[in-house]
């Protein structure tokens, strides 16, 4: 059903963003973003208040849990139930809602649990742009603005004449947050602090925080209504200061302040929020939030957006096109996030509070779906955060004894599978970005791809595979089949790397494991098959069932999970021919009962699934075998018709901006098929003009000539004026500020290339 409301209804809607120039007739790549892309169907955003790469993420919560609202905001909810101040971007795993406040009128408008006390309010009175969020609570008549800082959230509530206050929720939960504890003290008249301690996906999380009020609260309440323990200890009574201890009995506590207000008097609410401590969230704020002037900071948290997103500056008439671009621009810069204080200071995941060598230490890693796309971006747009996330990893192995696979808030989640921030080290260490200490990180490498008790790490180098039969003290788990092909990408990455570095023993080991995806393949069926610890290939193999064997997919899907290799993979198949046939199906073959897909099979083209990542780079695998004319096609229709300028825009989970970036990469023309290769495989520009403004100073430039909706195919190719005879251009070539050139037809063009 929801795949139908997807594809006939929504399509239909459209929200474009605001005026594209600022008030000095320049463009304002801010006022482009749409933030409600994606927050409808599978794509799991929220619209909120956050800076590039910002610790906080300030946005409404609908207030009701279920796996639609993951992100705590679902676009066809009528109610909001507080604002808080942290959030995951287009993932599927129901965690933090830190830090809500709730601004209300006296009485307020409540409802049975989860719910609680809520406003309706109508899209009607709603908007948002990058940095900014706005929405009237249309049972209290209060507008609510944010804006963000790195640290902190910036609240502004415009009330009418009311007895008024705002709630401070640090029992609220959803979804697998659950509070652990709380604690609020009461500063002076117009500051608070706390906590919130909480553990979900993110295990023993703890959020401090830092508020102040621009204005006196008359006095302070615990809803003792909503305490969930025992309230002894009670952190705060009233303005006049903190009373009892905390650290006794757990609480979950409820605040309200009150106030009088006149119409139109406004509120800020200015809160930093920290993973160390209160003192920290108090340095934050100072530093970033001096002074209560809401328009200062949305005008600063602008220029920010303004200056990440004009990296690339696109032109084309098409207005709807450039709010898709900036938008998926937008959120792959959502994420990873800032961990660490303004001090430098952060928890680290050996519980200790640690400091950055004056870098930044960054969190909200999802890899298995950023390290094919969205890190590759960042090396072009953003080298010295590449540098730092790098350094971030390695001392997260310091601290943890492997490298991370999906960590936030010094916690490994050990959600998905592989060692994903190998290729993200390599590929730094390649493109020789940052000052990273690559002993250490090859080190960090090694030592991960051989913890041999973690999920069938040992078996796979006993038998070169992970057998589906065998759990015992290897932990091999679930998804057998799709951890053999993580794993080899992985070792391919940590040879290569070796290699470079002069340390052939360690390149040839791994090299070896990297061809351990052809134990595999089996030459029946065609496919990558399941194989038990006897070496026996799994009976009655369905490439097309979603099975406990191959992780979100099927074997149709994982069957191309070798991008280090595909020479190697059509040799496996039986050369061009038989590779350019399977290949042909993968996009034709359509599954005839696709009521029973699950969740994460969305986007789908026959057997391709744009909605999951595994897919991401099969659709340029055309080039491999000289018919590129078939990835522009699909790439055409991929963009024209799963990602949308709409609520239900994109066709599944944004997961921390991996779809978003494929569409920035994809519109510009090229994307890395193999994330270390250091190549970028063409496609199809979508603008006749795009402009990327490299940290070295200098530009690349993408010129589509002739392109439009219909001449979606290239007639030839040309690199500063001279033609191309590859398929791919290079990233030395693309730091060079190179010019690439199309022209583009609505028929077919030659193959230009000879590899």
């Amino acid at each position: 059903m929801k795949r139908k409301l997807f594809f006939t209804v929504l399509t239909g809607l459209t929200l474009v963003g605001c005026a594209a120039l600022d008030n000095k007739g320049e463009t304002s790549y801010a006022d482009l973003v749409n933030p409600f892309i994606g927050t409808d169907f599978t794509g799991n955003t929220y619209p909120g208040a956050q800076s590039p790469f910002g610790m906080v993420q300030l946005s409404p919560d609908n207030g009701l849990p279920g796996w639609d609202r993951i992100s705590g905001y679902f676009y066809p909810d009528s109610t909001i139930a507080g604002f808080s101040h942290t959030h995951l971007s287009g993932t599927g795993a129901g965690d933090l809602y830190d830090i809500s406040f709730m601004p209300v009128t006296l009485p307020v408008r409540e409802a049975e649990a989860p719910l609680g006390i809520y406003s309706a309010f109508s899209h009607d009175q709603e908007r948002a742009s990058a940095g900014y969020y706005q929405v009237k609570l249309l049972d209290y008549d209060i507008d609510v603005e944010l804006t963000a800082t790195a640290r902190c959230g910036i609240q502004r509530y415009t009330f009418p004449e009311a007895d008024a206050a705002i709630y401070l929720n640090l029992k609220k939960a959803m979804n697998w947050d659950a509070t652990q504890d709380s604690y609020i003290e009461v500063v002076d008249s117009v500051t608070i602090k706390g906590y919130r301690y909480s553990d979900g996906w993110a295990r023993n999380q703890r959020v401090f925080f830092y508020t102040r009020f621009s204005k006196p609260f008359k006095q302070v309440n615990l809803d003792t209504t909503a305490i969930a323990v025992a309230n002894d200890g009670v952190a705060v009574v009233g303005p006049s200061g903190p009373q009892g201890t905390a650290g006794k009995t757990p609480r979950a506590f409820v605040a309200r302040f009150d106030f009088s207000t006149q119409k139109g008097e406004q509120i800020l609410v200015n809160t930093a929020i920290s993973g160390v401590s209160m003192e920290g969230a108090q340095k934050n704020l100072e530093a970033e939030v001096p002074t209560d002037d809401f328009d200062r900071y949305y005008g600063e948290v602008k220029e920010s957006w303004n200056k990440e997103l004009g990296k690339i500056a696109v032109e084309g008439n098409d207005q709807d096109d450039k709010v898709k671009f900036y938008t998926a621009l937008y959120h792959g810069m959502l994420t990873p996030t800032i961990y660490s204080d303004v001090d430098g200071s952060y928890l680290g995941a050996d519980r200790k509070i640690h400091k950055t060598d004056g870098g930044i230490n960054y969190s909200t890693f999802s890899l298995w779906d950023t390290y094919r796309a969205s890190h590759p971006l960042f090396t072009m747009l953003a080298p010295d955060r590449v540098n730092d996330m790098v350094k971030s990893f390695i001392s997260f192995y310091e601290q943890h004894g492997r490298l991370p696979v999906w960590n936030f808030y010094g916690s490994e989640t050990d959600m998905m599978i592989g060692n994903h921030a190998i290729p993200v080290i390599v590929d730094a260490y390649l493109k020789g970005i940052g000052n990273f200490d690559a002993e250490k990180a090859l080190a960090a490498c090694v030592a991960s791809a051989n913890t041999d008790a973690y999920r069938g790490i040992g078996l796979y180098k006993q038998l070169g595979y992970v057998p589906y039969d065998v759990t015992d003290k290897y932990n091999a788990e679930n998804w057998s089949l799709s951890r053999t092909l993580e794993y080899a990408f992985d070792d391919y990455c940590v040879a290569v790397m070796a290699k470079k570095m002069g340390k052939t023993d360690i390149a040839d080991t791994f090299f070896k494991r990297a061809e351990h995806y052809k134990n595999v393949y089996n030459p029946s069926s065609s496919f990558m098959q399941p194989r038990d610890s006897k070496g026996v290939f799994i009976a009655d193999f369905d490439p097309e069932e979603y099975s406990a064997h191959i992780c979100e997919s099927n074997g149709w899907q994982y069957f191309w999970s070798v991008q280090h290799d595909i020479k190697g993979l059509v040799k496996l198949v039986g050369g061009e021919q038989r590779f350019a046939a399977k290949l042909d199906s993968m996009f034709t073959f359509h599954s005839t009962d696709t009521a029973s897909l699950p969740i994460f099979s969305t986007g789908m083209i026959g057997q391709y699934a744009h909605g999951n990542e595994p897919s991401h780079h099969v659709i340029y695998l055309f080039n491999e075998v000289k018919q590129p004319w078939k990835t522009q096609a699909y790439i055409a229709k991929v963009m024209q018709e799963l990602y949308l300028n709409n609520p239900a825009g994109l066709s599944g989970n944004d997961d921390c901006g991996q779809m978003s970036a494929w569409y920035v990469l994809s519109a510009m023309g090229f994307y890395p098929v193999d994330p270390v290769s250091g190549r970028y495989e063409l496609g199809k520009p979508t603008f006749p003009s795009a402009k990327l403004q490299l940290d070295n100073g200098k530009t690349f430039t993408v010129l589509a000539k002739d392109v439009s909706k219909k001449n979606i195919y290239v007639q030839s190719v040309s690199l500063n004026g001279k033609p191309l005879d590859t398929s791919y251009i290079t990233h030395d070539q693309l730091l060079a500020g190179a010019t690439l050139e199309f022209q583009m037809g609505d028929q077919p063009g030659p193959v230009w290339y000879k590899n």
